[in-house]
């Protein structure tokens, strides 16, 4: 089957690349200029060859164009793009244009829905960004070798209802407490500069809570956790991280909860149902 990647920064577009392809898949990637690594080039091109294509951010039509030239009629969407950067530069074609009279708001939720619909209206369906992922979204309970201490448990449960609401909202998808008191809240700067922001703030004993939107929309904007969070967690002194079970990718694998490990930090998987949100 000929399956379409619509690659943006970070780990997450190599990951899905190379599953798709382990698994036979005909690739086409359209990587964006300003945003996807270069190496992804080199990627597509190991074993069975991906095609690639480069476009610039606001170059929808083209993207598009490509993919229908290559006889693609479903895509995942792998890696964020930076929100700053839909602020700034964007040369928008005709196509990005219409997108953007759609939206009342410029969030991301917004943004990548009309992005969808349109995609839909020329005959290509945005399915799961985690289709050929799903042995590396978080499981529930505790992940690492430490358990949460009684403090830890408290701060995460008193941060649940907050980062919740926040995610509704679509503001961000990540907070950061201490002693039951909300430090930093996640917008656009992304989770590893909340991290860091905390520890600024607060120092040693921050606790993260990181989850997934009310009904979260698999297609987009899944939350993700990578060897370099737990990296910031522990410039930032941050003890404990919260994540939500079969709604989190973890990029890097194993070696998140061995680097976790190596620094004394519990992770734990938090259940979430359709109805609601249980820790």
């Amino acid at each position: 089957m000929r399956i379409g990647l619509i690659a943006g920064n970070g780990k997450f577009p190599f990951l899905a690349l190379n599953a798709a392809k382990s698994l036979g898949h005909d690739v086409v990637v359209v990587a964006i200029r300003e945003e996807t690594n270069p190496s992804l080039e080199q990627a597509a091109a190991v074993g069975h060859p991906a095609d690639l294509h480069w476009v610039s951010l606001g170059q929808l039509g083209r993207c598009i164009s490509i993919l229908k030239d290559s006889g693609v009629s479903r895509v995942i969407m792998a890696g964020q793009v930076t929100h700053t950067k839909l602020f700034s530069g964007v040369v928008p074609d005709l196509t990005t244009l219409s997108v953007l009279r759609r939206l009342r708001t410029r969030n991301t939720d917004a943004l990548i829905s009309a992005v969808a619909e349109v995609l839909r209206d020329h005959g290509i369906e945005l399915a799961d960004s985690t289709t050929f992922l799903e042995p590396l979204l978080a499981q529930a309970g505790t992940l690492t070798d430490r358990t949460l201490t009684d403090e830890e448990q408290a701060d995460l449960q008193f941060g649940y209802e907050m980062a919740d609401t926040i995610a509704g909202l679509d503001i961000g998808q990540t907070i950061a407490v201490k002693e039951r008191a909300v430090v930093a809240v996640e917008a656009m700067e992304g989770t590893d500069e909340v991290i860091a922001r905390a520890g600024r703030l607060a120092g040693q004993g921050v606790r993260i809570v990181k989850v997934a939107k009310p009904n979260q929309d698999m297609r987009f904007d899944v939350p993700v956790i990578g060897a370099l969070t737990i990296e910031a967690m522990n410039q930032a002194g941050a003890s404990a991280l919260s994540v939500d079970a079969g709604r989190t990718l973890v990029l890097d694998g194993d070696q998140v909860f061995d680097a976790a490990n190596h620094f004394g930090i519990s992770i734990v998987g938090r259940v979430v149902v359709e109805s609601g949100r249980h820790s």
